[in-house]
């Protein structure tokens, strides 16, 4: 009963129109008066004790380092240097996407805002060029899903604080889950344009990739300060998303200058909107964290899963496909926010690992940012290239297919996670 109060009060205020905040708060309404132990003292200080916490620090600071990789120039210079490496070959625009947003990935760990500034810079280019509109569209969507996986990533910092699991470790480990997605769509994208009839630009000269290269040089460098401080343990994440923030900011307004001080009010601005929107939703759902937990959901659920418990691939075949199903209807954060506290028993109790299951829960909750109706990527990609949504679905759908197929081949193959990830942070 307990189960069906949590869903249905969930379900029917969203069904509404209600903003999802809104909507989780109700939901624990709903809890505490099933529970009988309703009590405003109790909703207002879990609330405000959601948000309490330390590495939720670095949230804020991803997004502003987010916020100024598109404005001061460092994803345009990225996105040159890519081109100058691979622009010239059959495709090259598609492997141009791919090398980027992997470079992006390790700047901002937001897939929306990855996705904004690819659309922006290589939509145009690629269609120009010869490309079909909505399979470009369709790559650049697909790409954006590798910005949480890579770090840093503001998803494994949410997933870290709700189910107590090591932010450095989850940080390290999405590494190369990141590169095998780019992978599957690097080989995607050969075979979708092998038989294309595209405008190829020349080859450029090694003295322009290495100009190329020496523009982006300075931005090219963050990725390399993050991993290589989190793995000698020189930073936390948390101060690992100051020192990016304050990286790009210097990369930004004193190297390129391409940050004025009206662009950096408009740039805090639109980081502090963003930001306060996450946290407001953070608090909101560790109030139905909480009652999750007094009203002892993830015990029924374990039950109701006794069977799997000892057959670990199978479980972790089932835990997917149930966020597979949440991802169609429901937005990145909320959904790790609301099932993190049902599925970590479940996880503890069969010997999973936490950090392998955090990446697995992470790179699904990604792929549910280009699954349609809700998918917020596809949106933006549909938004900033002015194309319809439809169109944009459709040319998602074979390299999001094939991102599933990564991803069950991971579930299968867990030591395609565990053992580079081990080697990283051991």
């Amino acid at each position: 009963m307990t189960i069906a109060v949590f869903l249905g009060s969930l379900l029917a205020v969203m069904a509404l129109g209600v903003p999802i905040a809104f909507a989780l708060l109700l939901c624990g309404v709903a809890l505490m008066w099933h529970l009988g132990n309703f009590d405003a003292t109790i909703l207002a200080q879990n609330l405000i004790e959601g948000s309490n916490s330390f590495p939720l620090l670095a949230v804020p600071f991803f997004m502003l380092a987010g916020e100024v990789m598109n404005t001061g120039g460092l994803s345009r210079r990225i996105v040159n240097f890519a081109m100058a490496l691979v622009g010239h070959v059959r495709g090259g625009l598609g492997y141009v996407t791919i090398i980027a947003a992997c470079i992006l990935s390790a700047l901002s760990g937001s897939a929306v805002a990855d996705a904004a500034a690819l659309t922006a810079l290589l939509l145009p280019m690629m269609v120009k060029a010869g490309h079909d509109k909505a399979r470009s569209g369709g790559l650049i969507a697909a790409c954006g899903v590798i910005g949480p996986i890579i770090p840093p990533s503001i998803g494994f910092v949410i997933f870290g604080v709700a189910a107590n699991v090591s932010i450095s470790k989850l940080f390290l480990a999405g590494i190369f889950p990141g590169i095998w997605l780019a992978l599957g769509l690097w080989g995607t994208w050969w075979w979708l344009t092998r038989r294309e009839k595209l405008e190829m630009p020349e080859k450029r000269s090694a003295g322009e990739v290495w100009r190329a290269l020496r523009e982006a040089g300075w931005a090219l460098t963050l990725p390399l300060v993050i991993i290589v401080g989190l793995r000698f343990g020189i930073f936390t994440p948390t101060e690992a998303a100051v020192v990016v923030a304050v990286m790009s900011l210097a990369i930004a307004g004193l190297i390129y200058r391409e940050l004025s001080l009206k662009q950096l009010h408009q740039v805090f601005l639109a980081s502090a909107k963003t930001t306060a929107v996450v946290m407001f939703l953070v608090a909101a759902a560790m109030v139905s964290a909480w009652l999750i937990t007094v009203a002892q959901l993830p015990t029924q659920v374990v039950s109701l899963l006794q069977p799997l418990l000892d057959r670990p691939v199978l479980l972790m075949f089932a835990m997917m496909l149930l966020v597979m199903a949440v991802g169609t209807a429901m937005d990145m954060t909320p959904t790790i926010l609301i099932l993190t506290p049902v599925l970590m028993p479940l996880v503890k109790a069969a010997g999973i690992d936490p950090v392998y299951f955090g990446v697995m829960f992470i790179i699904n909750n990604s792929i549910g940012l280009v699954t349609p109706p809700v998918g917020t990527v596809l949106n933006t990609v549909a938004g900033v290239g002015r194309m319809r949504m439809d169109e944009v679905t459709r040319g998602v759908m074979p390299f999001m297919l094939v991102q599933f197929a990564v991803l069950f081949l991971m579930v299968l193959f867990p030591q395609l996670v565990t053992v580079p990830a081990k080697w990283l942070y051991q």
